[in-house]
């Protein structure tokens, strides 16, 4: 019986597909399916019932994934013991981030996060904030960056920076004459928002139901699962949207043809946060990835104040 091993009937549970789980671990099918029934044959049992579509494990095999998993989790607690002592960092630094902070905040801190540390392989992937959670649990990731409080007892956090809400309205709107907004301007019947899921949407509905009890709704339906669609639709002269401050660069409004708008004090802002799931797990590379992101993001988002924090 081996880690690898174990590593692959967790991947299968995972999918609930060999040729998938083949895939998302990187090793061909033939390989997979050989290892684990070369376990099988080791401990005299079938993890696997392979007649059921999706493939599902067999009574014995939950009780024994599950117990690999929690003995993979313990041999990465060694490993990260070990790390430690270490003066250099190095290895292998998993990152789940959500759509609405990773094109925006990855390229502000990347490049000097490889200058200086060579010999850490970073992994990032797109993820909604639940998926993000349940992928910290499963030890998929080392860290996740989110937008919303976790609210798990497992789960450790640290705050990184408080990223305001801008208004993007269309050149006709009937808001653009106001110097700065209200968070009373916003009205549900003109906004467009994210697909279900994805933490940004809720935290726009929060700030439309600060003074408006009912939601109504939009004559035209339209919900995306990219704040770079929901610009294109203003600028075609279709209401407006919100978006957090990074995804707002010079360059961008320079091309713009919808109108930019700050909100009044209180300013409503969303609290971004470095999640992981270990208090050790690789705390000195964990340490190091946080401070690379305060260290980047821009001045006026370090001296952001508390006003308006929409969770």
């Amino acid at each position: 019986m081996t880690l690898t091993q174990l590593s692959y009937i967790v991947a299968v549970d995972k999918y609930r597909h060999f040729a998938t789980a083949a895939q998302k671990i990187y090793i061909t099918q033939p390989t997979l399916s050989m290892q684990i029934q070369k376990l099988e044959e080791e401990l005299g049992i079938l993890i696997f019932d392979r007649s059921k579509s999706p493939v599902i494990p067999t009574e014995i095999g939950e009780k024994i994934i599950a117990q690999a998993k929690v003995i993979l989790s313990g041999s990465k607690h060694i490993e990260d013991i070990a790390t430690l002592e270490e003066e250099e960092l190095k290895g292998t630094f998993r990152i789940g981030v959500i759509p609405t902070i990773a094109p925006y905040l990855i390229p502000l801190f990347l490049k000097n996060f490889i200058e200086k540390y060579p010999r850490v392989e970073l992994i990032f992937e797109e993820a909604l904030t639940r998926d993000i959670l349940t992928g910290l649990h499963e030890d998929h990731y080392d860290v996740g960056l989110i937008a919303t409080p976790p609210e798990q007892s497992q789960i450790f956090e640290m705050d990184l920076f408080l990223e305001p809400f801008l208004a993007y309205l269309s050149i006709n709107h009937e808001l653009v004459s106001k110097p700065k907004l209200d968070v009373k301007d916003l009205d549900s019947t003109d906004l467009w928002l994210l697909n279900e899921g994805h933490c940004f949407r809720e935290q726009s509905i929060k700030i439309c139901k600060q003074n408006n009890e009912k939601m109504r709704k939009a004559p035209i339906s339209f919900e995306s699962g990219n704040l770079e669609t929901l610009k294109r639709l203003v600028e075609q002269n279709f209401g407006m949207t919100l978006m957090p401050q990074l995804a707002v660069s010079d360059a961008d409004m320079q091309c713009a043809t919808g109108i930019l708008k700050e909100f009044d004090s209180p300013v409503p802002s969303r609290k971004i946060r470095l999640v992981y799931s270990r208090e050790y797990l690789k705390k000195n590379l964990i340490d190091a990835f946080a401070q690379e992101i305060k260290d980047a993001v821009p001045e006026e988002l370090k001296q952001q104040k508390e006003e308006l924090i929409v969770e």
